[in-house]
């Protein structure tokens, strides 16, 4: 039922984990993975622009027009998928990385809360012997601050007990 309606203690470890997995995922892999496409895109963009230069040039000249294209076309195609398939295996490194990362800290987080519960429940299991302890003296003391009444009572346990 705690799914349901989850209590604020959890919402608020929810929300910190979550921040905290942002922040780092902000912090070391969103900044790699865009400058490594930007710098990849620069790459491409260069290269374009070298095969666009290549083309002028072959208009100019005017000989071997079609073969020199169709090489930089070739090596145009040949740029652009090695640049997609660097594109797509930084992504899922990152991916996959971010992953691993954010399954740690929610085990951490898990084992963390697991362990605030239990010692919660310790120290609520020793506070409430405690009162136990207090409220059983001053119903004795109450009850047994008669001499004729200690005595009644010892009669009492005397009879109860069972000898084996």
């Amino acid at each position: 039922m705690e799914l349901v309606n989850p209590g604020i203690g959890l919402i608020v470890w929810m929300t910190l984990a979550f921040l905290a997995i942002l922040y780092i995922l902000g912090k070391y892999a969103w900044k790699p993975i865009l400058k490594a496409l930007k710098e990849r895109e620069s790459t491409i963009h260069e290269a374009l622009n070298s095969a666009e230069k290549a083309k002028e040039e072959m208009l100019k000249l005017k000989f071997s027009n079609e073969e020199l294209l169709q090489e930089a076309k070739n090596e145009r195609d040949a740029i652009l998928a090695t640049a997609r398939k660097i594109k797509e295996s930084i992504i899922e490194e990152s991916k996959q990385k971010a992953s691993e990362e954010a399954n740690r800290i929610i085990v951490a987080a898990k084992e963390s809360i697991q362990n605030e519960k239990m010692n919660a429940m310790t120290d609520l299991k020793n506070q409430l012997a405690d009162l136990s302890l207090d409220v059983a003296k001053k119903i004795l003391k109450r009850e047994l601050s008669d001499p004729k009444k200690q005595e009644e009572y010892a009669k009492e346990l005397i009879k109860d007990v069972k000898f084996n």
